[in-house]
């Protein structure tokens, strides 16, 4: 960072408590000053809940209060507690005859497996898969009891060079490891071949997972070898008999492992930055507009971070993704507190956990000081610092409420901005958690680009120029929204049905929109049930908790997605869900 930006930064903080400063316009070193101190080391990614994540909401909130906004309650802090880390216990061991493994150096478990212990036979279950696509039919379990048993599985599939293998659907540890429960598992012995991995690497535990039920050691090759000896077979020849996609290769061992897996998860207190704009009209100040951007990153990515260079451990500064739109976000407020032209009150809102499921505008929803249904609109600011040089940008949602649609595009200015508008009020970034709860939102990107979700993303690439330009175009809608005297009435629009580009995938959706942020402890909830798919057709509500799909249980969203696998259109099926506390028995048709 230049010494300049260090310097602007730290007098922004110096003189945050020094009263409002209330300004009119947005400029681009403002902008640049925010994007430098939310993307610069100091801050290390901003991982949701680390030292990071705390500094950038302290600093979100100083700036919103030196524009003269106010806590929309308590401190303007909405707290809230994340699992940021899954680490191995003490009592992880693993046992064989007169044999003892070592923890870390020959087994670790899986970040998603359970805590707990089992001594009984293995049974070696070759990739163990379990499908019917419209293309091929595989069950590793067909001529073999696993019943309470360890199964010994490969990771990986036996297609490892082709991206396009219709195997790549099924190929994870965990859906491999909830197909073994199902078999009737009582525990799981995951292990890589040279052609998954050469190195046999015990991967570090990941944080966040929730359990699949059962314990899942993940072990090496001289682990299995030793297990796999008494069969007269090892992993390289197994690994080469299994090359070849039709055949298939499942034995008992006859070996006894006495084996525990002990799993600590550790929490941290994470935040929301949530700051009030009192509205300007006596009557329409009891309603609000939303403007949201996430302001988390992936700290410094790994393994199981989604960065898209897992093998590099570096800070991920997320200058673009998001401190681009948390810098939008802050500035816009200023002005709106500046020009004063907002008859409805505007919550200004700095979401955390969004890389992490949508955590942090769910939790705002569901816990939320002001009452939804006096929400106009919800503006969600995602990536909004890279517009190009044809102005191209996208505006999603303009079908999620009457009228929205012709509204913004009257409003736009095609000599700064080109927006490219689509209806969808649902997507992978936080005006979802609105739209669920049928909010009108917008969702404004500049889009995607190479530096995404890497190392790359630096305070350095941003169009700066161009993001005036862009808050310039958001400020004109929301100042419409903020202040018309007729309330937006909300109208459904998607989500649009996503299509796998995966051949033999069979893109098997019941049209929801599911909870992933795991609020439900044993069940799922549909967030939105979409009007005319599957769900919908067989009676499912907005609201329903699915707790078993044909008489098996769906605890989580990696369950649901696993029994969704195991489905195929035409299949009529049975999902019982819990509503208002009552259990209902639905038949759907796919």
């Amino acid at each position: 960072m230049r010494r300049y930006g260090i310097i602007a930064w730290f007098l922004l903080i110096l003189t945050a408590g020094c009263g409002p400063a209330l300004k009119k316009e947005i400029t681009e070193n403002e902008l640049r000053q925010h994007i430098q101190y939310l993307a610069s080391d100091r801050l290390e990614g901003r991982m949701t809940g680390s030292a990071g994540d705390s500094l950038a909401a302290v600093y979100i909130r100083k700036i919103l209060k030196r524009y003269g906004l106010i806590p929309l309650a308590g401190d303007g802090f909405q707290r809230f507690s994340v699992i940021v880390s899954a680490e191995a216990g003490s009592q992880n061991t693993l046992k064989t005859g007169n044999i003892s493994f070592v923890p870390g150096k020959d087994f670790l478990p899986a970040s998603f497996s359970s805590s707990g212990s089992l001594s009984a036979e293995v049974v070696f279950a070759g990739y163990g898969f379990s499908f019917e696509t419209d293309s091929i039919k595989r069950n590793d379990y067909g001529n073999i009891d696993v019943k309470g048993k360890w199964v010994m599985i490969l990771r990986g599939d036996p297609e490892p060079d082709n991206p396009a293998s219709v195997y790549v659907p099924f190929a994870g540890d965990r859906h491999k490891s909830l197909a073994a429960r199902e078999a009737g598992a009582a525990g799981v012995l995951l292990v890589s071949g040279e052609a998954f991995d050469r190195e046999d690497v015990l991967e570090p535990l990941t944080g966040g997972d929730p359990s699949c039920g059962i314990p899942v050691i993940r072990i090496k090759r001289n682990v299995a070898d030793s297990i796999l000896s008494s069969s007269g077979t090892s992993v390289a020849f197994l690994e080469k008999t299994l090359s070849s996609p039709s055949v298939l290769k499942s034995f008992s061992t006859g070996i006894t492992l006495e084996g525990s897996s002990d799993i600590v998860q550790k929490e941290a207190v994470t935040r929301n930055v949530a700051m009030l704009l009192p509205g300007t009209d006596e009557k329409l100040k009891n309603e609000y507009v939303v403007i949201g951007a996430h302001y988390d990153h992936l700290g410094m990515g790994g393994k199981g971070s989604s960065s898209r260079r897992p093998d590099t451990v570096a800070v991920h500064y997320g200058a673009d993704d998001n401190a681009s739109g948390t810098a939008m976000m802050m500035e816009l407020a200023g002005k709106f507190a500046g020009e004063k032209t907002n008859k409805r009150s505007m919550i200004f809102i700095a979401f955390t956990g969004e890389e992490k499921g949508l955590l942090g505008s769910k939790y705002f929803v569901e816990n939320s000081p002001a009452q939804l249904p006096l929400i106009n609109a919800m503006v969600n600011l995602d990536m909004t610092g890279r517009l190009k040089e044809t102005r191209e940008m996208q505006t999603g949602g303009v079908g999620t409420a009457k009228g929205l649609a012709d509204m913004v595009k009257s409003l736009t200015d095609t000599s700064l901005v080109k927006p490219v508008f689509t209806p969808e009020g649902s997507g992978p970034s936080d005006h979802s958690a609105f739209y669920a709860k049928n909010i009108p939102v917008l969702f404004i990107t500049t889009g995607a680009h190479v530096d995404y979700h890497t190392p790359s993303d630096t305070w350095d690439k941003i169009n700066y120029a161009g993001m005036k330009d862009v808050a310039g175009y958001v400020y004109k809608i929301t100042e419409r929204l903020a202040s018309d005297n007729e309330k937006l009435a909300f109208t459904e629009a998607g989500p649009p049905e996503s299509q796998s580009r995966r051949p033999g995938r069979r893109g098997v959706s019941l049209g929801i929109m599911p909870d992933v942020t795991g609020s439900v402890k044993n069940g799922l909830r549909a967030e939105l049930v979409t009007p005319g798919k599957p769900a919908d057709l067989g009676g499912m509500k907005k609201g329903d908790i699915i707790i078993s799909i044909n008489g098996k249980p769906v605890k989580d969203i990696e369950e649901y997605m696993f029994r969704l696998s195991q489905l195929k259109k035409g299949d009529a099926v049975t999902v019982e869900v819990l509503r208002n506390d009552k259990k209902t028995e639905l038949l759907i048709q796919l």
